[in-house]
């Protein structure tokens, strides 16, 4: 039920905020915000009623929500600007990820290497091809795109086997909404026809690069509707895309049982000729058929069943007629099986590699071996699979495989390399299993040497260790007074790795200290590991972080006056629920494009992802989802520490109204003056397209507002 009161708050006068100290702090902001009216709508969930007073923003188009947003994020922008030390901090940000080139995908073909870099100084990625005589031009530049006023970003992209031909898929202000765009490598020429809706681009190519399967989306865009009956379609080049033939969508093969929130992937190997079809959801698990390729395409196709979600298959590579197979059935740390890619039969499989210590994540294939990525902790490595013989490869350093990127008709890997102070950079494989800088992301001029990373463990509430990492100044002491960002996420299996970022260092420099925290939901250990931390065990996400807080305060590395939390993406159910369950440990919790109010998912457009939380069908699972509700933790009269929230307004993965009604409640319920802060980027979406611009400006932002909420004396308004 709703109301029709329709009553707008303004704040007035000077923003108040508390120090550290407890002093009262005077910043003078000359934009008030909007405070969100109060419109209850109440829920009845079997038996248990809910009560939600900002449902109204869930309609985009109600009349207060733009104005809502624009006001909130204009005060926002005059507080965090008025923090001493913001300007500089963000000039500092600014110059070290300008010397530092990214590389973010290779894919090595016959003759040409494509990569996605973006390059010393850029402000966003372009696509680059080199050839075989080393020359290296520019294929696609986003940067000299627009379309209308927002900036444009390339999403997703697959060259053709033999490189000739590129699909990709481009979208304005980080939406992620893409079209997809059809290139002729040799000449630029971009072919004529255009595909809407293909978010999730091409899934395989025709080997003779005639070409390609791609996922369709059949519903309208920004609705609860838009993920689902999905369908794959084929086309092929010079024709019109109204004449694609459609392939696999939910009831179409009565052998091929879909729900509603699947897709079906048809993926394509060289030099097999046999097909994968895979039908797959937000689980690591798949159900998986083969076909012979040919016959599939001219419709007379008999598809053969290789596995069913119930048989946790994670992982599938073709090699010529081998089908390999990453199994955790009747284990939990992942082994590979091999079967016929012609005649597939999972009960007779042959294993290849068993379980081990290590968690085998997935595999590739060369033409001189498989190559196997494996996970212990956080920590990546990788080894070559020839014939049954598994051969480990030293790594330059410990940390992060970005990527491996290989072709069924060349020897060797490329790797995406990176570690906590080892900038990323594209290393490659050679016959012999040595590692080598291919030199395709030049290293910054960037001195890490001033700077440290200590792993460590945690105890949690259950007695389990929970590894987390330190990344700080050398000299750091433990005083208990050291700023400390604390961050976890803990969703999907999803492993938090080793990751370099040049815009952290000036937070270091001014004496903060980061803390990454490898929490349950992940996949860190494993499958296991991930379901220690969903669903009903969601609460040990949360609890794990304030496990990993806990022992920093007793170790004296900090103490709640100076520690900070945050979390992204389904780390706002971390960060939101520790916030909530725990908020006098915290000095203030950043929420970054956070999923904070899951009971309300049957509203967004993500709700296809709804496997890796509920659903909700009765009263228990809406108990478990009720719990993990931030929002709904919110209560009236808790003095809540300063909360920074953020949203993009295309996000296609979270609902702004995740954060804006989160932001909303907090400062409704806070007895505190700390601020409760809603920051809004309108050329942004989840962050996956947002240029370096806006990275840069969201790092100082957060940044800046932790050392002030910490208390960093330079940060302290006078």
């Amino acid at each position: 039920m709703q109301t029709d009161r329709r009553t707008f708050l303004m704040a007035g006068g000077a923003t108040l905020a508390v120090s550290t100290s407890g002093r009262l702090m005077a910043m003078p902001v000359a934009n008030t915000p909007m405070v969100a009216r109060i419109e209850p709508a109440i829920d009845d969930y079997w038996g248990t009623k809910i009560t939600d007073n900002y449902r109204w923003m869930e309609n985009s188009k109600d009349r207060d929500w733009l104005p809502f947003l624009r006001t909130q994020n204009d005060h926002t922008r005059a507080m965090i600007d008025a923090i001493p030390g913001r300007k500089a901090l963000g000039e500092r940000i600014s110059a070290l990820t300008g010397d530092a080139a990214t590389t973010s995908k290779v894919v090595p073909t016959r003759d040409w290497l494509f990569y996605e870099q973006r390059p010393v100084g850029a402000d966003n990625f372009k696509l680059f091809l080199r050839d075989p005589d080393g020359t290296v031009r520019t294929l696609i530049d986003p940067t000299i795109m627009k379309i209308g006023d927002a900036h444009v970003s390339l999403d997703w992209w697959e060259p053709s086997f033999d490189g000739k031909h590129l699909a990709y898929g481009l979208s304005p202000a980080g939406s992620e909404a893409s079209v997809l765009h059809i290139m002729e490598v040799a000449t630029g020429t971009i072919l004529p026809e255009r595909i809407e809706k293909t978010d999730w681009g091409v899934t395989g190519w025709l080997p003779d690069g005639s070409g390609f399967f791609y996922i369709a989306f059949v519903n309208e865009r920004g609705t609860p509707q838009f993920y689902l009956n999905s369908e794959n379609r084929l086309h092929v080049l010079g024709t019109d895309p109204k004449t694609d033939k459609l392939m696999v969508k939910r009831g179409q093969w009565p052998q091929i049982p879909m729900e509603e929130t699947q897709a079906a992937f048809i993926t394509t190997t060289e030099g097999s000729s046999s097909l994968l079809i895979g039908v797959v959801d937000v689980r690591t698990e798949k159900a998986l058929w083969t076909a012979d390729l040919a016959d599939f395409v001219s419709g007379k196709g008999v598809v053969k069943p290789v596995c069913g979600f119930d048989d946790l298959i994670v992982a599938q590579a073709i090699d010529k007629d081998d089908l390999y197979l990453l199994s955790n059935k009747s284990n939990d740390r992942g082994r590979l099986l091999r079967t016929s890619a012609k005649a597939p039969d999972l009960t007779t499989a042959h294993e290849v590699v068993p379980e081990g210590a290590a968690v085998l994540e997935d595999v590739h294939v060369a033409r001189d071996g498989l190559f196997l990525s494996f996970m212990d902790g956080g920590i990546q490595s990788l080894s070559r699979l020839s014939g049954d013989k598994v051969t480990p490869i030293a790594m330059p350093f410990d940390g992060a495989i970005d990527g491996v990127f290989t072709s069924s008709a060349l020897d060797g890997a490329y790797l995406r390399l990176a570690g906590w102070l080892e900038p990323s950079g594209i290393w490659r494989i050679d016959t012999a299993g040595k590692v080598a800088d291919t030199g395709i992301t030049p290293r910054p001029p960037i001195d890490t040497s001033p700077y440290e990373a200590k792993r460590a463990f945690a105890t949690a509430k259950d007695g389990v260790q929970i590894p987390y990492t330190l990344i700080y100044r050398k000299g750091m002491k433990p005083s208990g007074a050291n700023p400390v960002l604390a961050t976890g996420y803990g969703a999907y299996q999803y492993s938090a790795t080793p990751r370099f970022g040049a815009s952290l260092l000036p937070f270091l420099d001014a004496g903060g200290v980061y803390c990454n925290a490898n929490v349950r939901g992940g996949g860190e250990y494993g499958r296991s590991w991930h379901k220690a931390g969903q669903k009903a065990t969601k609460a040990n996400t949360w609890r794990d972080l304030i496990a990993v807080c806990e022992t920093l305060i007793a170790d004296k590395v900090t103490s709640p006056k100076h520690l900070a939390i945050s979390g992204t993406s389904a780390g706002g159910i971390t960060v939101g629920r520790a916030l909530t369950e725990r908020p006098e440990l915290f000095a203030a919790a950043i929420s970054d494009v956070g999923w904070t109010n899951p009971i309300r998912y049957v509203a967004e457009q993500n709700v296809s992802d709804i496997d890796e939380w509920g659903p909700m069908v009765d009263a228990t699972s809406f108990k478990i989802m009720y719990d993990m509700d931030a929002y709904q933790a919110i209560k009236p009269g808790t003095p809540y520490p300063a909360v920074l929230c953020v949203t993009g307004a295309t996000d296609p993965r979270v609902a702004p109204w995740h954060v804006a009604k989160f932001a909303a409640r907090l400062q409704a319920a806070t007895s505190s003056r700390n601020p409760v802060l809603l920051r809004v980027d309108f050329d942004a979406g989840h962050g996956v397209g947002s240029t370096r611009t806006q990275r840069d400006a969201l790092a100082a932002d957060i940044h800046s507002f932790v050392l002030w909420r910490t208390g960093i004396k330079a940060f302290q308004p006078v």
